[in-house]
């Protein structure tokens, strides 16, 4: 994409793009979004651009939720999860009530020039649902989410997963790494179709529960700050219609701009959590390919795991 000057010298602080038949005005490209770094809306874009085909297939049929940062990440942020104003006809949404009756419109990616048209908002994080547009009662897998402390220490995190994998081992099911962008990792086990938010997120506690009892002063499952103390907290209640967790290779709003990362198990121990960014991810892509394909292909059945677990279809 050649040197900063160079990407400053061919899209200014504006600029029109023309891409798949479609045309888009990208405004004030210059604006810094991670003071820290120096990193701007244009570095947003580009890298958004760089790696939406690895992306897309995480985000394909999924309602999304995004967490724009408009004047940069030490700013006010908030969540946009009704299509913004302004939304390109092109772009398709999923329109969906809630168990309250609220209904919204959320956004759906399909190419790579929608996505850049939501950079250009600074939409940083991408929070894509569990489950598609054409089974949305139905998620695909199951996410736990490895959160730690302020007194917890990343080997406190690797710990936890190690154990969690273990215990995944055992039921005979496999479950994918990824770094969540900032301190913690999240685990991905893909099931196959047919279970329902309710029964996959009591899998999720028992499984959760089990780690916890095993490590008790490492891992809890307290969602009270105040009763965690400095221990990872394993959430399992992102497993629910409308919850989200950040997409593979999503930015996050910290220092450094790091992105969320699909690892190999072999990785956990030598990598850094915050080592990804939006200026090391694109070449790492490069060599090792999308890590988390198989998420959505190996699709896995629960029904003998419930039975050893316990849990009731």
């Amino acid at each position: 994409m050649g040197t900063k000057k160079e990407r400053n010298k061919s899209m200014g602080e504006s600029a029109t793009i023309a891409m798949a038949g479609r045309e888009i005005k990208l405004t004030n490209l210059d604006r810094v979004l991670w003071p820290e770094d120096g990193y701007c809306k244009r570095d947003l874009v580009e890298y958004y651009t760089a790696i939406f085909p690895y992306m897309l297939p995480h985000l394909s049929e999924r309602p999304l939720v995004f967490t724009r940062y408009p004047r940069g990440i030490g700013e006010k942020s908030f969540y946009q999860k009704n299509a913004p104003e302004g939304l390109p006809q092109w772009i398709k949404t999923f329109t969906w009530a809630g168990s309250d009756g609220d209904s919204k419109n959320y956004v759906l990616v399909q190419q790579t020039v929608d996505l850049m048209w939501l950079a250009n908002l600074a939409c940083i994080e991408i929070h894509p649902w569990l489950s598609q547009i054409n089974s949305i009662e139905y998620p695909d897998f199951i996410v736990f989410d490895l959160d730690p402390s302020e007194q917890s220490t990343f080997e406190q995190v690797i710990s936890v997963a190690r154990l969690l994998h273990e215990l995944m081992d055992s039921l005979s099911l496999r479950v994918y790494p990824k770094t969540s962008g900032a301190k913690g990792l999240h685990l991905y086990l893909p099931i196959a179709e047919g279970f329902t938010y309710s029964q996959i997120r009591r899998v999720a506690q028992a499984m959760a529960e089990m780690v916890c009892q095993v490590i008790p002063d490492i891992a809890t499952t307290e969602r009270a700050l105040k009763h965690r103390g400095p221990r990872v907290y394993l959430d399992y209640l992102q497993n629910g219609l409308g919850k989200t967790v950040c997409a593979a290779y999503s930015v996050r709003p910290h220092k450094g701009a790091p992105c969320s990362t699909p690892i190999e198990w072999q990785e956990l121990e030598s990598i850094r959590p915050d080592q990804f960014t939006i200026k090391t991810l694109p070449e790492r892509l490069q060599q090792v390919g999308d890590l988390f394909a198989d998420v959505l292909n190996d699709r896995q059945d629960l029904k003998k795991a419930m039975a050893t677990l316990g849990v009731s279809r």
